[in-house]
């Protein structure tokens, strides 16, 4: 480990005395500055381990590399004495620089990516299942558990273990979301089951129901309506339940909290979960799924350029984790989500714009070595090094990648496509994709690769050409 070189990226981001907090991920450095406007962009880029850097959600964010990051942490730590920080210590430091609106983004992030994971997951083998179950994919008019009809089993136990997340999608959010509200996980993941217990009216089948079945208490009529595949009742009744159970905690002696704190919570927030929480929160959730379609059958052209264009820049900012509750809303209301595949292409391209530059620098090693290494890391879902380390930082790289995934989002948006769940965004995407979209997302795909790298390989030429 260059020692020096660690020490630049110490100096780089305002030395020792402004470093606030530190920790890392896979990839990057995180670090929570006193004062961001000490950080040296230019020294930290010219140095040798340093793959780009970027500031989001109250974070400095320096890009190392995997296996490599946690050899540049611990050398940093030894250096400066700082303490060795975990996630959650340096989000709380961070925390203290975002703005009321940072902060609400932080929170839903928070909240979601833990359980990515177990989406994601559901997401690729929703794909194997569509492979054996998709007609026309092996042969004419059938699939493959119909000619081979041992497999159809097979099938069946896969999409039993993939429905699984997102049948019990309000388990995994109530225990992510009362964890990070301050509460207890477990009770959580109690209050999400409850709003999908089998005795309660399923959600997809509310709309054809002829009779909804009611609870009578006491004169007010409450329907035993459940929440499959909702969002913001878990989200806003797991709020209630963490901040009730930290009211009481602080009330109640400690002798007496077991028999009573978590019974009390629940017993509350279940009532109220059902009489106000979940009626009002699933009429609302329904108006965005409602608008955000509406918007996409009106003007589905205009949509998919909006989308597949700005995507990426949300992702500079973080806003684009609000979107990922957008993405289970339309999962759970209307079966598949025509938002992410246009993520999916969003990544693919900011990887073809970063391989682009290969070819365009060729007399740059660093860079060359960089373009590669972040381009596959892109076409394989994971965009920050291809994004930060060098489509950012010369623009425009980035700008093509804007392009190319713009125009990708409106073929694939003009045609309808939809994927079932959330899956790996990158080259594997088409997976996750109802299969009988297969064709047109790959085309989609091709716009991806194709229209960034050359238009950035254009763009290169020109400018070298002007500054000759």
């Amino acid at each position: 480990m260059d020692r020096k070189a660690v020490e630049q990226i110490v100096e780089a981001v305002g030395g020792k005395e402004n470093i606030a907090a530190a920790t890392h991920c896979v990839t990057r450095l995180r670090f929570a500055l006193k004062d961001e406007g000490k950080v040296d962009k230019d020294q930290l880029e010219d140095n040798d381990l340093v793959k780009g850097s970027f500031s989001a959600n109250g974070q400095y964010q320096v890009v190392i590399g995997q296996g490599l990051v946690d050899k540049v942490y611990a050398e940093m730590v030894a250096i400066t004495g700082i303490g060795e920080a975990s996630k959650q210590e340096i989000k709380d430091a961070a925390a203290q620089n975002l703005n009321p609106l940072q902060r609400a983004i932080k929170t839903l992030a928070d909240i979601f990516i833990p359980i990515l994971p177990a989406i994601v997951t559901a997401g690729l083998l929703m794909g194997i299942n569509n492979i054996l179950t998709g007609k026309d994919i092996f042969f004419e008019g059938k699939a493959l558990i119909d000619v081979y009809t041992g497999w159809a089993d097979f099938a069946s136990i896969i999409n039993l273990i993939a429905n699984t997340a997102f049948v019990f999608l309000p388990g995994l959010i109530g225990w992510s979301a009362v964890n990070k509200f301050g509460g207890n996980p477990l009770l959580g993941i109690v209050l999400g089951l409850m709003l999908v217990h089998p005795d309660l009216l399923n959600a997809w089948g509310y709309g054809a129901a002829k009779e909804i079945p009611t609870w009578n208490l006491f004169g007010l009529t409450v329907e035993k309506v459940g929440y499959q595949g909702q969002v913001l009742p878990v989200l806003l009744a797991s709020y209630v339940l963490a901040k009730m159970e930290i009211f009481l905690r602080k009330r109640i002696p400690d002798a007496f909290q077991l028999l009573t704190v978590a019974p009390i919570a629940l017993l509350v927030t279940g009532f109220l979960s059902f009489i106000v929480i979940g009626p009002i929160t699933f009429a609302i959730g329904n108006l965005i799924t409602d608008g955000v379609v509406g918007i996409f059958d009106a003007v589905p052209a205009i949509g998919g350029l909006i989308y597949g264009g700005l995507y990426a820049p949300l992702v500079i900012t973080g806003m684009h984790h609000t979107f990922l509750a957008v993405d289970l809303q339309l999962i759970g209301t209307i079966g598949g989500t025509f938002l992410w595949p246009m993520v999916a292409l969003s990544n693919i391209a900011q990887g073809s714009a970063a391989f682009a530059m290969m070819f365009a620098e060729k007399d740059n090693e660093k860079l060359k070595g960089l373009s590669m290494t972040s381009a596959i890391s892109a076409w394989l879902g994971i965009t920050e090094p291809a994004m930060f380390g060098v489509n950012l930082r010369y623009r425009y790289p980035f700008i093509a990648a804007i392009i190319g995934s713009a125009i990708a989002g409106v073929v694939i948006t003009l045609r309808g496509v939809m994927a079932p769940s959330i899956g790996v965004g990158g080259l594997p995407a088409f997976l996750s994709i109802f299969t009988e979209f297969w064709g047109v997302f790959f085309i989609g795909m091709g716009i991806a690769l194709v229209v960034p790298f050359v238009l950035t390989f254009i763009m290169a030429k020109t400018r070298k050409k002007k500054e000759a």
